[in-house]
């Protein structure tokens, strides 16, 4: 019943249109009861009673009656169908808008077949509730229900013997709809697994192909694809022992009817006339009773695909604005972790962090790989929101700034580097779409990415394949960083940006870097020594702990952690144990 009130909820706006074709289909089963009648006249009064003038008429009538019908079928058919595809664009719209507001714990925890098969297969299973099972469901309960009482106005005594069947065929029809409705629901949930697989494959091609692996592959679609024709034969199981016995039960009627009208013509209590005219009816109840499993089938699949879209709208964001925050177009970029601790899930991930920033500073953020550097900066972004403790921006709780505002000062080149099937140029200003040409080459050239874009056949218009593929990693990091300094954040943060890229070229991005350090709070997430030495401010990270901090001579002076990284490897602290000199 929700689902029928989420969807109506939805259809409402156009209840205008809704209205008109709804009477249009009432009028239409209204105008089928027309032809069996008249058919019966033509038996009697014609054929029978020698009125042969009325032939002309009545033929005239019921050909007017059959292109009336049409036309109106084809209308309120092409009313549904718009209602439908407006209906649909806008649930996609509150499902696409829902997507940008939802964090990152959503998409950690939400496979990405899972949201397409929402956005896609249950989408269309709701459209075509929406443009043909309910005008369906109207048309045959209008249909059956003048049947009845066309027959009843003629004979209601072979009215009654006609209908006895049909709560049988309700209380089948209703067993198989409380039977079919979990094969769909365990279909949709398969066929999400099916997506996942393809989209996984699709998008680690290189992975697999470089590996070898393309039979392993093919061999693990085949189990999911397997699964899910498995799934959709236990559905059509219980097709198989319900329908042909709905189909059965429904073509009795023709049965009926030749025998019972036959015998009440011989002792004259119907007419061959009405009996013409019940024959004609008999589709009227015939066809809505076969059409029964077919339309509870399809209602239980709207039902199955409508739960999984409302679940997804149902979410809620856990990083939300509070009812009254702070809209500061600009921030002046004072960062202050206060005894700040992480937990994901029951794991802990950062432990009392404490820690100061200023604007003109910049930050370092080093320690081997799951230490907890990236969360650190992803609480900057509000990405994640702290367990215990409390991060400040400009001297205010990081929960008092509107979201949209605080991220809005925040540049971000991320470690996972994400580039659209766009120009370059389309890439580089994606955080500011009206920059014109000059600026974007400025910041590319700060990020050492002009030199190698102009010798591209087409330059800045290169258009970028899917995630960056043709471009090399250290490439595609110096287009990341140049999208980020173009935004000119009061806040940058740099997640490993030049781990790909060489000493040399390194060198001069760093800099050149210096040029545009100059009034804002930098963060840079690095494991190498060269990265970082130069920074205000060094965090060595072990274990979701801050272990050492201070300037480059400080750590070195120190004899600890920072000092052996220096002195034996010069910057990889993936190779260095903390237990070696703690």
């Amino acid at each position: 019943m929700k689902s029928f009130k989420w969807i109506w909820g939805h259809v409402k706006i156009y209840k205008g249109k809704f209205i008109l074709a709804m009477f249009m289909v009432l009028l239409g089963s209204a105008m089928n009861m027309v032809n069996p009648y008249i058919s019966g006249i033509i038996v009697d009064k014609v054929i029978s009673g020698g009125m042969k003038e009325l032939l002309l008429k009545l033929i005239l009538i019921m050909i007017g009656i059959t292109v009336l019908k049409t036309v109106n079928r084809y209308v309120f058919q092409m009313i549904f169908e718009r209602i439908s595809q407006d209906t649909i664009f806008n649930i996609r719209e509150d499902m696409y808008n829902k997507l940008q507001k939802l964090d990152f714990d959503f998409f950690n925890n939400t496979r990405t077949g899972d949201i397409m098969a929402k956005m896609t297969g249950d989408i269309d299973m709701i459209r075509h509730f929406v443009a043909w099972v309910i005008y369906n469901i109207f048309d045959n309960g209008t249909l059956l229900l003048f049947a009845i009482i066309s027959m009843a106005s003629i004979n209601w005594k072979f009215t009654l013997i006609m209908i006895s069947i049909t709560p049988l065929i309700g209380y089948l029809a209703t067993k198989m709809a409380n039977t079919v409705r979990p094969t769909f629901s365990a279909i949709r949930d398969q066929f999400s697994k099916l997506n996942s697989v393809v989209q996984e494959n699709i998008s680690g091609n290189r992975v697999v192909k470089a590996f070898a692996k393309e039979e392993y592959e093919i061999q693990k679609f085949t189990k999911q694809n397997v699964a899910y024709r498995e799934r959709n034969l236990e559905s059509s199981r219980v097709w198989e022992k319900y329908l042909p016995v709905l189909d059965s039960l429904a073509g009795l009627f023709s049965v009926i009817t030749i025998l019972v009208g036959g015998f009440m013509v011989i002792n004259g209590s119907l007419t061959m006339g009405e009996l013409v005219m019940f024959n004609g009816l008999i589709w009227a109840l015939n066809n809505p009773m076969r059409m029964a499993g077919w339309l509870i089938n399809d209602v239980q699949r709207f039902i199955a695909s409508a739960e999984k879209v409302r679940e997804f709208l149902d979410v809620d964001p856990k990083i939300k604005n509070q009812k009254t925050n702070i809209h500061r177009d600009r921030i002046s970029g004072y960062v202050e972790f206060c005894n700040v601790s992480f937990n994901y899930g029951d794991e802990e991930v950062l432990k009392d962090i404490s820690f100061k920033a200023k604007p003109g500073q910049t930050v370092a953020i080093l320690g081997p790989t799951g230490s907890g550097k990236s969360t650190l900066v992803n609480l900057i972004c509000r990405f994640y929101e702290a367990t215990s403790g409390e991060v400040k921006i400009d001297g205010l709780n990081i929960k008092e700034w509107d979201i949209k505002k605080l991220r809005e000062n925040i540049a971000v080149a991320m470690q996972d580097i994400f580039l659209f099937s766009d120009t370059i140029e389309g890439n580089i200003a994606y955080g500011v779409p009206n920059a014109d040409m000059e600026k974007i080459r400025h910041v590319a050239s700060i990020a050492g990415a002009d030199d190698f874009i102009v010798n591209l056949p087409e330059g800045y218009d290169t258009i970028v394949g899917e995630r960056g593929v043709g471009l090399s990693g250290g490439q595609k990091q110096r287009i990341a960083l140049a999208r980020a300094l173009l935004k000119n954040p009061s806040i940058l943060i740099l997640d490993d940006t030049t781990s790909a890229v060489d000493m040399e070229t390194e060198h001069q991005i760093q800099k050149a870097l210096k040029t545009v350090f100059t009034n804002r709070t930098n963060f840079i997430i690095a494991h190498r020594i060269t990265s970082v030495k130069n920074a205000d401010l060094i965090l060595v990270i072990e274990n979701g702990r801050i272990v050492e901090q201070g300037k480059h001579e400080e750590l070195v002076a120190k004899k600890g952690y920072y000092h052996s990284v220096f002195v034996n490897q010069f910057g990889d602290f993936d190779n260095v144990k903390v237990k070696e000199v703690i």
